[in-house]
């Protein structure tokens, strides 16, 4: 069961973690088996802390671009009422590229999250797959370097809305990547939509919309099981993680922001760190 103490530091690495590159399941389950936590991984409770904690973060990046989801949601509607997307209305087109790019995590997480964690949520697993989602990172950037430079000619979001439905579609299969414990979301996401050619600074703005359903679709879903626990002390553990991962996803994406606002700054940083700390985990871990 975990202490107070110890959901406020998961929940505050949760909110770092799951915007940053850098996957927020892996470090959840690598950190505790670091620092010999009596937690168990495959405790449902804890499984549902860390949907709760997820669910802070999602708040946080909706309020974040809620002007954003604001125009996207009415761009939908206008296309729904006349039953196709108006030629020039980027948010429309937006708001479809985003739901394209939910489906194949939204379909692969209802059928197989279960099954996914169920093998790989150890934190062993965790370590292999945070040192891949380094190399994961390093690909996609000499991999971008590759293609013609992303287009300047459009402003905004019109860049990302130039996506391809199916250039969409890729990117939230890598996104799907985040069932494994070890491989980041954003991280994924991000690489995907540099290799469909957009900028780093669209890149993110992409992966953190099509995190925001995805994410708190999961908290939806999963939170209800807290009306069965049985020691309520969980609960409370659960509000100040959730407290601490807000406040810290809050200055995550204020930060990613600003990071990736210039083509200077890369995933490369991040990509050596998920290798060293991946290696170096699973080192500690297998000694």
């Amino acid at each position: 069961m975990l202490t107070v103490l110890q959901a406020i530091i998961l929940g505050a690495l949760q909110g770092i973690t799951e915007l940053f590159p850098i996957s927020s399941l892996g470090h959840s389950v690598i950190v505790p088996a670091l620092l010999h936590w009596n937690v168990n991984e495959q405790d449902p409770y804890f499984l549902v802390f860390l949907v709760a904690t997820h669910g802070a973060t999602a708040i946080v990046l909706f309020l974040f671009f809620w002007r954003d989801w604001v125009r996207i949601i009415k761009g939908i509607l206008r296309s729904l009422y006349a039953q196709r997307i108006i030629a020039g209305d980027t948010d429309a087109r937006l708001g479809w590229l985003l739901i394209i790019g939910t489906i194949p995590a939204g379909i692969l997480g209802l059928l197989f999250e279960k099954k996914i964690q169920a093998i790989f949520i150890s934190p062993r697993s965790a370590a292999i797959f945070l040192t891949c989602n380094g190399i994961l990172l390093v690909g996609a950037e000499l991999l971008r370097r590759r293609t013609r430079n992303p287009s300047v000619a459009l402003e905004g979001d019109a860049r990302i809305a130039s996506l391809s439905w199916s250039q969409s579609f890729f990117v939230g299969v890598l996104q799907a990547l985040a069932l494994i414990p070890g491989f980041s979301r954003t991280g994924a996401a991000l690489s995907g939509g540099l290799l469909v050619n957009l900028s780093h600074e669209d890149a993110l703005r992409f992966a953190f919309l099509l995190a925001v359903p995805i994410i708190g679709a999961a908290a939806v879903l999963k939170l209800p099981a807290l009306l069965h626990v049985a020691d309520h002390s969980i609960i409370f553990a659960m509000l100040a993680g959730s407290a601490a991962a807000a406040i810290c996803a809050y200055l995550s994406v204020r930060f990613l922001s600003r990071y990736f606002h210039t083509e200077k700054h890369s995933l490369i940083p991040f990509a050596i760190y998920c290798i060293i700390a991946g290696a170096a985990s699973l080192f500690f871990i297998a000694s």
